[in-house]
Formats: C-alpha cells, sequence, structure tokens
C-alpha cells in the first residue's frame, strides 16, 4: 500500500467504494425490543500496523480481516493511555486517570486498584439485567475486592495482570529471555532485569487460582474455549450479555509454538498474531452462529507496541515519530507519540454497524463505556463527567466526525504520571512534553519540557516529522485553542468528583496458590 494512498486515506476518504451505505434498520419482530449482547476484545500492546486491515504489509489476520470487510475499520481511533491499567481503567470508566485514579501500572504486589467508587461497565450492564464475564488480562487489582468478580462480572476467567509479571514452566519468547520457574526448595537464582523469578504467574477461574504456573502454550486455546461456552450458556439463559476479552497478544512473551520458515523475529511475532487471529476467529464464529443479529463485537487495542522488545515488537505503520526517534528513545507504547496510542479498531453489528466502511472519526477507547451504556438502555453513573462519548452515530453510518479534542495523559516515560501534556485538537497535536521511553537500541530520549509546545499537522505529518514553525501563522492561530481547550479539561476535573488509587505494596498480598511450593506451584484439576 503507497504512502499517497495511506495519506489520503487518513485525510478522510473511505476505499470501500462508497462513503457509508445506506443501512436498513428495521428489525425483525423477533429481535425488536430486545436488548443488545455485547463482545469487546482487547488486544495487548498490538501496534496499527500489524492489522491487515489497516493495510499492513504482512498478512497475518484474515479473521480480522474479514470482520473488517463485514463492518467498520477505525483509523484515528487511540487508547486512553499508552499503557495497560490506565487504559483499561478508561475502558471500564469512561473517564481518564486524572478522573479514575489510575495513572500507572498495578504489581503483584499491589493492595489496591481500580478506586471501589469508581462504577464499571460491568456493574451498569449488570444493573441493567445482563450477565456479564470477563476473559484474560484484569491488571486493576486482584486483591480483596478489586478482584473481577467484586467489579461487576458474574464470571472471571484469565490472569490478574501482565502475564510477564510471574515466571512459567513455558516461558516463551522475551526480550531479554526470562527463565523458567525454579523446580527446587532453594532460592531463584538466574535474576535478569524485568523478569520474575520467584514468583509463578496464576490462572484464575472466578476467585480461585486453577493453575500456578500457567502453561502459556495453552493458553489462547483455553481463552477461546472459556469465551465461546460463556456465549453459549448466556445466549442459551435468553438475558443479554457482555464479555470483554482482553487478550494476552500481542504482550511478550510470546508462546509461539509453530514458527513458519522466515527471519526469526519477525516470524516469532507474525505466528504471534496468526494464533490471536485465530482465536479472534473462533469468538467470532461463536457470535455468528449463536447471535449474530443481536451482539455488537468491538475490536481495539490497549495501547501501542513495546518498542524496547524489538522484534518482538509490534509495527507503528506510518506513525513512527520521527522528531523523537531522531533524539533517542522510542515513540510508541508509554509515549503520546501516535505510534504510542493509535490503536487498530473494527466495529461488527450485521444489519446495524455499515459494511466494508472505513471511519476517519477520531474516536477513543473511552467512548466504549457511554456507547454500550446507551445501546443497552441503561444509564450513566450519576455525580461524575466523562471523557468518552456515545458515537452510536459514528457507527451506524449517520455522522463521521467524532471527537473535535481528545486528551493523551503521560504513561509511564517523560512527565508526571496521568497528567495531560498532549492535545489533540481536530488534525493538530501539541505536546508539551516529549522523550523518557526506552527503545530497542537501548536510548531513553532525554525528557523535554516545552513551555511553548511542539504542535504538529498530522494531516500533512502523520509521521510527527516536523513541527509547525512557532513564529509561524499557523502555528500562532493553533496556539490559543490548544491552551484554552487544556485549561477547560483541568476546570473541568478540578470540578468534577474524582477518585484516588491506592498504590502500595505488600508482598502478602502476592497470588499463590501454595506457598509452600517454590514459585508457589499447584497443578490445574
Amino acid at each position: 500500500m503507497g504512502w499517497l494512498f495511506l495519506k489520503v486515506l487518513l485525510a478522510g476518504v473511505s476505499f470501500s467504494g462508497f462513503l457509508y451505505p445506506l443501512v436498513d434498520f428495521c428489525i425483525s419482530g423477533k429481535t425488536r425490543g430486545r436488548k443488545p449482547n455485547f463482545v469487546i476484545i482487547l488486544a495487548d500492546d498490538m501496534g496499527w500496523g500489524d492489522l491487515g486491515a489497516n493495510w499492513a504489509e504482512t498478512k497475518d489476520t484474515a479473521n480480522l480481516d474479514k470482520m473488517a470487510s463485514e463492518g467498520m475499520r477505525f483509523v484515528d481511533f487511540h487508547a486512553a493511555a499508552s499503557t495497560c491499567s490506565p487504559s483499561r481503567a478508561s475502558l471500564l470508566t469512561g473517564r481518564l486517570g486524572l478522573r479514575n485514579g489510575v495513572t500507572h501500572n498495578f504489581a503483584v504486589t499491589s493492595v489496591g486498584g481500580l478506586p471501589l467508587n469508581e462504577t464499571t461497565l460491568a456493574e451498569v450492564l449488570q444493573q441493567a439485567g445482563y450477565i456479564t464475564g470477563m476473559i484474560g488480562k484484569w491488571h486493576l487489582g486482584h486483591h480483596g475486592s478489586y478482584h473481577p468478580n467484586f467489579r461487576g462480572f458474574d464470571y472471571y476467567f484469565g490472569i490478574p495482570y501482565s502475564h510477564d509479571m510471574g515466571c512459567t514452566d513455558t516461558p516463551g519468547y522475551n526480550h531479554p529471555p526470562c527463565p523458567a520457574c525454579p523446580q527446587g526448595d532453594g532460592p531463584s537464582s538466574n535474576l535478569q532485569r524485568d523478569c520474575y523469578t520467584d514468583v509463578a504467574l496464576p490462572l484464575y477461574e472466578n476467585l480461585n487460582i486453577v493453575e500456578q504456573p500457567v502453561n502459556l502454550s495453552s493458553l489462547a486455546q483455553k481463552y477461546a474455549e472459556k469465551a465461546t461456552q460463556f456465549i453459549q450458556q448466556a445466549s442459551t439463559s435468553g438475558r443479554p450479555f457482555l464479555l470483554y476479552v482482553a487478550l494476552a497478544h500481542m504482550h511478550v512473551p510470546l508462546p509461539v509454538t509453530q514458527l513458519p520458515a522466515a527471519p526469526r523475529g519477525r516470524r516469532l511475532y507474525g505466528a504471534g498474531l496468526r494464533e490471536m487471529d485465530g482465536l479472534v476467529g473462533q469468538i467470532k464464529d461463536k457470535v455468528d452462529h449463536t447471535a449474530k443479529d443481536n451482539t455488537f463485537l468491538w475490536f481495539t487495542g490497549d495501547n501501542g507496541p513495546w518498542a524496547e522488545k524489538c522484534e518482538l515488537a509490534g509495527s507503528v505503520g506510518a506513525f513512527t515519530g520521527v522528531w523523537q526517534a531522531r533524539r533517542g528513545g522510542s515513540p510508541a507504547k508509554q509515549t503520546t507519540w501516535e505510534g504510542g496510542h493509535r490503536v487498530p479498531a473494527l466495529a461488527y453489528w450485521p444489519g446495524r454497524v455499515p459494511v466494508n466502511v472505513t471511519s476517519t472519526a477520531l474516536l477513543s477507547v473511552l467512548d466504549i463505556f457511554p456507547t454500550v451504556v446507551a445501546l443497552a438502555q441503561a444509564s450513566l453513573p450519576q455525580g461524575r463527567r466523562f471523557d468518552g462519548v456515545d458515537v452510536s452515530e459514528v457507527l451506524f453510518g449517520r455522522s463521521q466526525p467524532g471527537h473535535r479534542v481528545l486528551f493523551h495523559p503521560n504513561s509511564g516515560a517523560a512527565g508526571e504520571f496521568g497528567a495531560l501534556q498532549t492535545v489533540r485538537l481536530e488534525r493538530y497535536k501539541a505536546f508539551y512534553v516529549t522523550g523518557g521511553a526506552r527503545a530497542c537500541d537501548g536510548s531513553i530520549g532525554p525528557e523535554l519540557q516545552h513551555k511553548l509546545p511542539l504542535i504538529f499537522n498530522l494531516e500533512d505529518d502523520i509521521a510527527e516529522a516536523v513541527p509547525l514553525e512557532r513564529g509561524g501563522a499557523e502555528y500562532q492561530a493553533v496556539l490559543p485553542k490548544v491552551r484554552k481547550v487544556l485549561a477547560d479539561v483541568l476546570q473541568d476535573i478540578a470540578n468534577d468528583n474524582i477518585s484516588s488509587a491506592d498504590y502500595t505494596q505488600d508482598p502478602s498480598v502476592t497470588p499463590c496458590c501454595n506457598p509452600y511450593q517454590t514459585a508457589c506451584r499447584c497443578q490445574a484439576p
């Protein structure tokens, strides 16, 4: 796919043969009045350039590409933060971290999690009569009342945080490699940076650890089986359902078992993409065979690829953050460059979402909460303000623009956690802070505070290579608008009912099924 084609596409033209087809919104008597089901699938560390439907050079996502051809793809869709916990907290609350309290990741030893006075999407739908299930990575607190079963999910199966936050007997591929769990009774050895060698990775079913350490090579199939079982059982019950699937893919370690004949690094990542795509395909097939006419399926990602993992990281596509790359460090995960938070996104709902449409609307993971609540005919929680909006009009082909403004919080690289120092205003993007994230070569670009922000025109410069001249007319016209929208949101947050997360740690809350075994070992029944 040529650069000119991509540039024109991102500027607002759909190449599906038409902009928005006329959709027949008449619903059969069988489904009239029924509340829709929702399946939300969240990929981990997947790059915008990994999805074939986004015109990636490699075609490893056949099922997702098919879903795009049968639904709507979004090419200007953004994570709410560029690292795990804040992004997931915003998905489930529709609120930025400065409001919901989650501004950085929780740890294996974290006492707290998503503040208990925040209302999750699952809790809203549960109150509206939905059966709710979650499968996969939670990362919003695992101790006590922070567990998913106490946050609105009737059923939970998965790992309570990232699957590199514990050792396994099948460690998979990481950069640098991490050792397997120790087998003996002595202290663990071979300690390495960023490797967990003293506690095994736990797999939960509801409140119980059913396997520790997890067998990563069979995890994808377990997730597929549990997801399809949930869809079948919920459909049989006759009640509407919400299923939130937070995949382990494409986060490292990559548990790849079958490798094609290709260069080692890319074949590992490509094989992982195909495994993830197959898992999504199984879930979509189950929806199609069970509840196709009344189920809205939304696929997206939590943040961009983790560049310091080198060949085991995904592709940012054309969003290369050239200005930062030239100064060292990464312009991907943990940063507010486009490669850090512009993520793949697809919507699929036969008969409701138009077929084979490319939307250039500016949208966010934040929009999932208010959109699903509206479609479920439920009510937003009272006494708080939301950063996401109901984007049903975009999904159903009636409107295109989406947001005028998005705010991208600092997420672990430069600046204070959660601070809103990057502003997206229509086609412009302003940075008040840059640097701080590690690249594959080990470099970390220096953290720079910009009193006068760098401003890029993404319509002309999606690679974020050359900022507008500060003395130029275009910069001078945009700067006061950026300052105003930033001042407005900070004032709005100051007047909001905001929460504060407990980030204290205590080793005693580490998930452990058997403290008398090295690395906490137990076997699945």
